[in-house]
């Protein structure tokens, strides 16, 4: 019981690359509330250091399975953080993208050991913000792909996804925070 109270402090923010994520979270963070950033940046940027292999555009399957890595520990990690910690993408997100890279099903069973708020939020594609850049390679259209893929997975896991308003990084913290009912404050 322990664990899944210590779970509804972690919200899940997700949904289509390059939908102002990241925005949000630096809002929050700045906010002081602890923010967790998303594996796959640091696996791309981990990866380039280092001359690996496990990048998205040379070996995605391998890619995706460090990022799974990269989400449990990251949950690991943020049970001794107090109040709401978000996440910028997270285990879900690795899960759902394996799954439908590799038909591997077998890892979904650890999604429900590993929960995050039941309200997980949604960047909704939006073309007039979307940017590719060093780390972000892919075009509009996968981005869009992905985030179908996850409005799909996420209700079938138990969750009820909340579409973020196309606005402001303040606006959208502000909205964020209105919906998950304040009650745990920013980080001590």
């Amino acid at each position: 019981m322990k664990g899944h109270l210590l779970n509804s402090r972690f919200v899940l923010i997700s949904g289509c690359s390059g939908g102002g994520k990241s925005t949000l979270l630096a809002e929050l963070r700045a906010r002081g509330y602890s923010v967790v950033e998303e594996p796959g940046r640091r696996i791309i940027a981990d990866e380039l250091a280092s001359g690996g292999t496990a990048l998205p555009w040379v070996d995605m399957a391998a890619f995706l399975r460090r990022a799974f890595d990269v989400a449990l520990k990251d949950m690991a990690i943020a049970e001794f953080h107090s109040g709401w910690v978000f996440f910028d993408r997270g285990l879900i997100d690795a899960v759902s993208a394996l799954e439908a890279l590799t038909g591997e099903p077998a890892l979904r069973p650890i999604c429900p050991e590993h929960r995050y708020h039941a309200r997980v939020f949604m960047t909704p594609p939006w073309p007039e913000i979307y940017v590719t850049d060093a780390e972000r390679r892919h075009g509009f259209e996968a981005a869009t792909a992905e985030y179908q893929r996850l409005m799909q997975t996420l209700p079938g896991l138990g969750y009820d996804v909340i579409s973020l308003p196309k606005t402001s990084p303040s606006a959208r913290a502000d909205f964020v925070l209105a919906t998950l009912g304040g009650g745990i404050p920013p980080m001590a």
